[in-house]
């Protein structure tokens, strides 16, 4: 859409397709990551991990190593700098990896435990594998399951509002089931790696990570200096998925140019990164809802088990997709955890709502099968005016919208609701679907809009793209906002020295960042002079939205989307197909429609993985895994994945001063739920376990087969 403001004709660049900036860079090679950019002099680092689950390292045998041709230095808790552990960073308490080598304890299998630093990396790998490290070796501890007598429930992880027990015994039908989901990882495509320097006084690092700003403040806090002493860049990101933040590489490479005053890199390989960049908790979910005969809800009860390591605390908080989500008379939630001794799980795309849509959704698909009623009928029976625990009234809230569109476009109006009985072949056919939601939230940025004498517009901010687009969507932002074509725009992000701005994470950073861009631009076309030319320094506007952030009203502000799946399985050998998924969303203001989708359909590439593939499996003797690597660890591949459409529907708030919601995680909330909802009307029985091996088909076909219940 074109429109002219004074003399100049101006595009609507919000809102239109858009290619990436940088696409034509990284498909030809010419995009650098953080592994790839040269330095004089660079020595490389390479990561030696434990062994054993819980000890002490007795001796570390470096003398050998260190006369190994190249070998520079080989850094452990004998001779390593001493780091700052007491301080709290943005999201609180640091988990002790970071604080590296600076005590003998060993907590779990792959804790970092010396560093060999070399002129090259494969001597510097050749030497980490030659080094001798003996252990005290205790007794370990690495099951999950629920019921464990090491369970607690953290502070804060447990909500009530009214009597479930007494409205479970009131209600006409009750669903009473466990669901499982396993330990999952993210293996993005551009493994971990930081280069780190001193220059003129400063710490330089350029690094793989989600937020540049943040990852220089913790840098400053664990080696004692000044914020302005750190500098982190990291201009362009192989995936991050929450594995991102500070991890122990960016430590590691500090602490070794601090050593030797001179450039080092550390990368970390694949199976080193199933230890160090956390990972998605295992779950063990039990699900209670209690109905009347037409199926609405008197009780929803929804309890989530999920494991921690022994030094630090993260819980998968699967419990609280509920919140959001369903009517009910009596909400009760809670999420608990163990320590075991294991490696500290973290953010992995859409924390707590991925597995705990497995299990709501789920659960609500075999409310639906005993009541009688439609699954997409049975949600809009339930459907809340405001939040069903906290009683906000939602920003704006479309999800039967989503449904509505959703089953017109993927025909669930022809849908035979009998499990068991569409067949071609040997293929049993069934179609299932399942609700999305992730919560809508910004934090406090900073950024900066130049005039340049030329005409064209710099912007300066903190920002990360991780490959969901950021830079592109940021550049039709601010051309949007200063009334002027993309093309003037320079967009500069990921660098530290840019300010304060919220990390690329909780499907809140496009959000944040906008919102900071557009202050910014407004402000500045206030200062621009009427007719007047523009020196040759430029005229700067800058902001920073705290103030109004933290003004913002409380609501419940979600992105809400409905999933839908078709699936064929093999009655013989128990293969599942998906033959087609169709995901609509409404997520607020769509900046740029090509990435976004892209985005959309990532996540459900992911659900879906999720729902047949991914299982990360740990060995009981050792407490490390069985096949650390992306042989040993089964995700979806491109035959895995069938014809997948994605879109929204529109979603306005007008008390919005941004309107976006964010996209990154709703794509793959339900995703999984869908798929196995549509494994039961295929078979008739039900999967409450993940992944739904063909060996897990095929059992339990044969117990249906000799219990007669499906």
């Amino acid at each position: 859409m074109t429109t002219t403001t004074g003399t100049t004709a101006v595009t609507a660049a919000v809102g239109t397709a858009h290619t990436r900036l940088e696409g034509r860079d990284k498909v030809t090679g010419a995009a650098r990551y953080a592994g790839e950019i040269p330095f004089a002099e660079l020595a490389h680092g390479w990561l030696v991990l434990s062994s054993v689950a819980r000890g002490r390292v007795r001796s570390v045998e470096s003398a050998p190593v260190l006369a190994m041709p190249g070998v520079l230095a080989v850094l452990h808790h004998g001779n390593a700098p001493r780091l700052e552990t007491a301080y709290t960073s943005l999201f609180g308490v640091p988990d002790p990896v970071l604080q590296l080598f600076q005590h003998d304890r060993v907590p779990y299998v792959g804790w970092p435990v010396a560093l060999v630093v070399a002129e090259t990396s494969e001597q510097a790998r050749e030497a980490a594998e030659a080094l001798v490290v003996e252990y005290d070796e205790e007794t370990h501890d690495v099951a999950f399951f629920a019921g464990h007598s090491g369970s607690y429930t953290p502070e804060g992880s447990e909500t009530e509002k009214g009597d479930v027990e007494a409205e479970l015994a009131a209600s006409a039908v009750v669903v009473d089931a466990e669901y499982t989901t396993p330990e999952e990882h993210h293996s993005p495509l551009e493994p971990h790696a930081a280069m780190a320097r001193w220059d003129n006084g400063r710490l330089e690092v350029v690094d793989s990570n989600q937020g540049s700003r943040f990852v220089a403040d913790e840098l400053a806090k664990l080696f004692s200096l000044d914020a302005d002493s750190v500098r982190v860049r990291s201009e362009h990101v192989g995936g991050g998925f929450g594995s991102k933040a500070t991890r122990p590489h960016a430590v590691l490479a500090a602490m070794a140019t601090t050593v030797l005053h001179r450039p080092v890199r550390v990368v970390l390989t694949r199976r080193q990164m199933f230890s160090l960049v956390g990972y998605r908790s295992p779950t063990a979910q039990r699900v209670r809802l209690g109905a009347d005969a037409d199926g609405r809800l008197r009780a929803v009860d929804h309890q989530s088990d999920s494991l921690t390591s022994t030094v630090h605390e993260f819980v998968e908080r699967s419990a609280d997709f509920e919140h959001a989500m369903y009517d009910a008379t009596a909400h009760h939630t809670v999420n608990r955890v163990v320590r075991l001794d294991v490696p500290t799980p973290s953010w992995m795309r859409a924390p707590g709502e991925a597995p705990g849509s497995f299990a709501l959704e789920s659960a609500l698909d075999e409310l639906a099968a005993k009541c009688g009623i439609d699954p997409i009928a049975l949600r809009v029976r339930n459907e809340p005016d405001a939040g069903p625990v906290s009683g906000l009234p939602f920003s704006s809230r479309r999800l039967l919208d989503c449904f509505h569109e959703g089953s017109r476009r993927f025909g669930w109006a022809d849908r035979d609701p009998r499990p068991g009985l569409r067949r071609e072949g040997r293929w049993l056919l069934g179609t299932g679907t399942a609700a999305a939601a992730f919560p809508t939230l910004s934090a406090p940025s900073t950024a900066a809009v130049t005039a340049e004498a030329d005409g064209t517009f710099t912007v300066r901010i903190t920002a990360a793209d991780i490959g969901t687009g950021a830079r592109t969507a940021l550049t039709l932002i601010a051309a949007d906002a200063l009334e002027v074509e993309p093309k003037r725009i320079r967009m500069r992000i990921a660098d530290s020295d840019f300010g304060q701005a919220m990390i690329a994470g909780g499907s809140m950073g496009t959000r944040s960042w906008a919102w900071a861009i557009s202050a910014a631009a407004i402000e500045l076309r206030a200062q621009l002079p009427l007719g007047g030319s523009i020196p040759a320094e430029g005229i700067t506007a800058r902001s920073d939205t705290s103030a109004a952030v933290g003004a913002l009203s409380q609501k419940e502000r979600h992105a809400f989307g409905a999933q839908f799946a078709e699936v064929a399985v093999d009655d013989t050998t128990g293969e599942i197909r998906v033959r087609r998924m169709l995901g609509i969303f409404a997520a607020g203001r769509i900046i740029n429609p090509l990435t976004a989708r892209g985005q959309f359909i990532g996540g459900m590439v992911w659900g879906l993985s999720m729902a047949l593939h991914e299982e990360a499996t740990r060995d009981q003797a050792s407490g490390g895994h069985v096949g650390a690597d992306l042989a040993g660890y089964h995700f979806a591949a491109h035959a895995d994945v069938p014809p997948i459409e994605a879109d929204w529907v529109d979603d306005p708030d007008p008390d919005d001063p941004v309107g976006i919601k964010g996209i990154g995680e709703i794509g793959v909330v339900g995703a999984a739920a869908a798929i196995a909802n549509a494994v039961w009307h295929a078979t008739g029985v039900r999967h409450r376990d993940l992944p739904i091996r063909p060996d897990r088909v095929l059992l339990a076909q044969a117990a249906a087969g000799r219990d007669g219940d499906a």
